[in-house]
């Protein structure tokens, strides 16, 4: 059984401005967030790396890669068994895996159509598996986690090599036109009025090129929209950047929750406007109804992995306010059942309901339908699975990918009855204006 180790500080430090993993060591990552004592999680060289496109599956281990073919979700919870981890401190993150969840491994867990071109060619799933996480908490107390020293995945000079150089053939524009992306919203409008679907989340990606390093891009996003939930992760030539607002998922202690986030409005230019804007939002019963819509999906979803009895809606409604747009969010939780773990709870949800639509399925199948491309990690998962059972994960929005000099970004709204299909299209720019700011465009 592997032991975690709690250093101590002399003396207390202030906590250090984000600064950049080393891009010596491979698969570096950070982890942050601007809530008041929110810890921040840096780490590299794991142990072991699982990557996977589709059913392929590769994994880094003691310098070799094994492929083989198989379920990605079934490879997760095989690693994450190797390990088990005693937490009796409650520490946030004792070790265990870190990296990303792709859209399209909801493949793998429901028969979906696959229409939507791969251009970006980013894999379905990257998660690194650390031994040695440094956490640096609220309190402004330095804490390394150690496990006994073990080869690593690979040496940093055959990932240089492997991770050098990606396929990309996604094109440099918009993958919709303002026309395009309308009629996209009216036909899901027709799906609705059919009594087809209640509600479907529709998106478009946007590109940019910069000169600037990938995670200068980062600090510039995490200036541009501070997140709970912000996220570093580079693996070879590409990274993803992240400022997310929104809890996907966490587990700890067999308490599971999520935190939907559905109704958006721009940040005003006064003060004055600002308060108009935000109880606008706050009063809209379009919003509430897609509100709710989510929160039903989330329950059932919960309802799949927790005790009988224990699922309630905790938060029905809040007001979040952000550096360029207000939100409405719920929180929704439940108890764990029995034996049940991590991936067992990624099973049951992913991917969140809230970047999909109701019903889930028949959402997704529209989606597929409309976007003329994948989705690769935007509206996918970020975030950490514990070697002591707990998890904590963000929805991937507010989510740049990098490769190279090139960035794509994507926003997208969810399209009910009442929708107004001009209005639909400038909140996808409102969500996006943090991240073109951070790339130093522009969106009209």
């Amino acid at each position: 059984m592997l032991k975690a180790t709690q250093g101590r500080s002399a003396r207390a430090v202030p906590i250090p401005a984000p600064r950049e993993p080393s891009l010596v060591a491979p698969f570096p990552f950070l982890l942050e967030s601007d809530a008041r004592g929110g810890p921040t999680f840096l780490g590299a060289d794991p142990y072991a790396v699982l990557i996977a496109r589709g059913d392929r599956l590769a994994l880094w281990r003691e310098g070799r890669e094994r492929t083989f073919r198989g379920n990605p979700f079934d490879a997760v919870a095989e690693l994450l068994a190797e390990q088990h981890l005693d937490n009796p401190d409650g520490l946030p993150f004792p070790c265990g895996a870190v990296g990303a969840f792709g859209y399209d491994l909801g493949q793998h867990l429901e028969r979906l159509p696959h229409r939507a071109e791969d251009d970006l060619d980013f894999p379905d799933l990257v998660l690194g598996f650390y031994d040695d996480v440094t956490c640096i908490d609220g309190t402004a107390s330095k804490v390394s986690l150690t496990t006994p020293a073990r080869l690593r995945a690979i040496d940093s000079g055959l990932y240089s090599e492997v991770f050098g150089s990606g396929t990309s053939t996604a094109r440099k524009g918009p993958t919709f036109t303002r026309d395009q992306y309308l009629a996209a919203v009216s036909r899901i409008l027709e799906y609705i009025a059919a009594g087809d679907v209640y509600q479907v989340n529709l998106s478009q990606r946007f590109h940019a090129r910069s000169d600037a390093g990938a995670f200068e891009v980062y600090r510039r996003l995490r200036a541009a929209s501070p997140a709970p939930y912000a996220a570093y992760l580079s693996f070879g030539r590409r990274s993803l950047l992240s400022a997310s607002p929104e809890q996907f998922l966490e587990l700890r202690d067999r308490r599971l929750v999520t935190r939907p986030i559905k109704g958006t409005r721009r940040r005003g230019g006064s003060p004055e406007e600002d308060a108009r804007l935000a109880q606008e939002l706050l009063s809209s019963p379009k919003d509430d109804a897609e509100l709710a819509m989510i929160v039903d999906l989330e329950r059932n979803d919960l309802g799949r992995v927790c005790e009988p009895g224990s699922i309630r809606v905790s938060v029905p409604k809040v007001l979040e306010q952000h550096p360029t747009v207000h939100h409405l969010s719920a929180t929704v939780e439940g108890r764990l059942r029995g034996a049940l773990g991590a991936v067992d709870v990624l099973r049951a949800a992913f991917p969140g309901g809230s970047i999909t639509g109701a019903p889930k399925i028949r959402a997704m199948e529209i989606i597929d339908e409309l976007e003329p491309t994948r989705r690769a990690f935007y509206t996918g998962a970020i975030g950490a699975l514990g070697f002591d059972g707990s998890l904590n994960l963000s929805i991937a929005i507010r989510t740049v990918l990098a490769d190279g000099t090139d960035y794509y970004y994507q926003a997208g709204g969810g399209i009910v009855a009442d929708s107004d299909p001009a209005a639909e299209y400038d909140e996808t720019l409102a969500k996006a204006a943090a991240m073109a700011r951070a790339l130093g465009v522009t969106l009209t």
